[in-house]
């Protein structure tokens, strides 16, 4: 029995063509909380390419010095990687995959060279993530633990071994 090839994970910045593709990634994040909610196929398209095109400013308002960049698998999009640096932290502004390249892998790839970055550098890694989230897990296995709470989601950091 072979195993599976490898895949190859790239990032690449965010250009202005990936607008669609950002658009559906976002509408993918928010299918369980939409699920509920009586709207068209449209209706929910729209808020979905409205909720992204502002959750993207206020990212970017926020952190203007910010890496923001898509996430190749194989050479097509799979999801997007949003990181700031700084002196004492790598914050992980968002992560997010679509959902086929959930669970394998990807995510713990990027975020375990985020955390070896980090350990080299002596900083540490935060990220917001909400209680609900099933990649809390995943953070947990990297080491990330609970050290505040903001609304709904709840400050992990990783400070080293």
């Amino acid at each position: 029995m072979s195993a599976a090839p490898a895949l190859t994970v790239v990032l690449r910045p965010e250009e202005a063509g990936d607008d669609a593709f950002l658009c559906e990634l976002y509408a993918t994040t928010r299918e369980q909380e939409l699920s509920i909610v009586p709207w068209s196929e449209d209706e929910r398209r729209a808020f979905c390419d409205s909720q992204s095109r502002i959750q993207r400013l206020a990212y970017r308002g926020q952190f203007p010095s910010a890496d923001f960049d898509v996430i190749l698998v194989d050479g097509r999009p799979a999801g997007r990687l949003a990181v700031d640096r700084t002196e004492d932290d790598i914050h992980v502004i968002d992560i997010a995959l679509l959902p086929e390249h959930r669970g394998q892998g990807t995510g713990s790839s990027l975020l375990t060279h985020l955390v070896e970055e980090a350990d080299r550098n002596g900083r540490s890694v935060s990220l917001h993530v909400e209680r609900t989230n099933p990649a809390w897990r995943l953070y947990e296995r990297l080491g990330f633990r609970a050290v505040g709470e903001a609304g709904l989601s709840v400050l992990m950091r990783w400070s080293g071994a």
